[in-house]
Formats: C-alpha cells, sequence, structure tokens
C-alpha cells in the first residue's frame, strides 16, 4: 500500500472517476452521433472560423467546428468545476515557467499533426476501436513521455 501513495501521493479514486467519466462521454458522443471525440481537429476546425488557408477550409473541418467547439468548451468547463470543487487545501500548487508552457505546446501540436492525432483521440477513441495506429501512437507517446520525464529528472528539470 505504501508504494500506492508514492504513485498516487492525493489518492487513485479521482483518477479512476475521471477515466469512467471521459470513457463514458465519448463513448456516448458516438454511439449517439458517430462522431470521434479527439481533440486536435478541435484545434484544426476552430481555425477555420480565422484563416482562409486552404487546409482549414477543408470540408471536414468546416463541418464539424460548431460541435467541435461544444465539445471542447465542455471539457473546459468539467476541468473549472472538478478545479472548483477541490477547494484551495486540494489543489495542486504548480508554477510552470512561461518558456516551458511553450516549448510544450508547440511540441505537442506539432507531435499530434505528425502522429495525424492527439493522445485523446489515439488514446482514448482509437484504442477503444482496436484501429492499431492508435497503439503504435499512444506507445510512442508513451515511451517519448518516459524518456523525457527521466531527461528533466536527470537534469534536475523536473
Amino acid at each position: 500500500m505504501n508504494q500506492m501513495a508514492q504513485f498516487f501521493p492525493t489518492g487513485w479514486g479521482h483518477y479512476l472517476a475521471g477515466g469512467l467519466i471521459i470513457g463514458v462521454g465519448v463513448a456516448l458522443l458516438y454511439l449517439l452521433t458517430g462522431l470521434i471525440g479527439g481533440m486536435s481537429t478541435v484545434y484544426s476546425s476552430t481555425w477555420s472560423f480565422f484563416s482562409a488557408r486552404a487546409f482549414f477550409q477543408q470540408k471536414r473541418f468546416l463541418d464539424s467546428r460548431w460541435w467541435r467547439l461544444a465539445y471542447a468548451a465542455g471539457l473546459i468547463a468539467g476541468a473549472f468545476i472538478w478545479w472548483q470543487s477541490m477547494g484551495p487545501g486540494g489543489r495542486l500548487q504548480v508554477t510552470v515557467a512561461p518558456w516551458q508552457l511553450i516549448l510544450g505546446g508547440v511540441l505537442v501540436g506539432y507531435g499530434s499533426r505528425l502522429g495525424r492525432g492527439c493522445t485523446s483521440g489515439h488514446g482514448i477513441c482509437g484504442l477503444a476501436s482496436f484501429h492499431a495506429p492508435s497503439l503504435v501512437a499512444v506507445l510512442t507517446f508513451m515511451a517519448t513521455a518516459i524518456i523525457t520525464a527521466r531527461i528533466m529528472l536527470s537534469l534536475g528539470l523536473q
């Protein structure tokens, strides 16, 4: 039990609850609408409002941009509700340098385009539908995350 506390110092129940809520949410989205709830397409479809570039004006982005905005708003609202429910004593206090946020955003954006989808699209929706390329993508995400975390830890940049 002590080892569990090492990996989950604030407990694991909220992670289980969050995973179940996400799983039920994407399952309902797919069952009720036939739509796949990945987030990288939300980014591209949102740009279709602001950019006249041919890539962003593809029919698939134009036809899906409104429901994808509603989907993203629901995720943001859900995170805000969770954050509020934690109360001041339960919230994690994390300080991240602006350069790390910018670099992380650029790398995640580039990686999701390179990988033809994001972690939520591949990890939640792709694996659930037994999509083999999603398994490769998730294994690549995990390996990269583990290696990056080990490098950051060894450099004292945790």
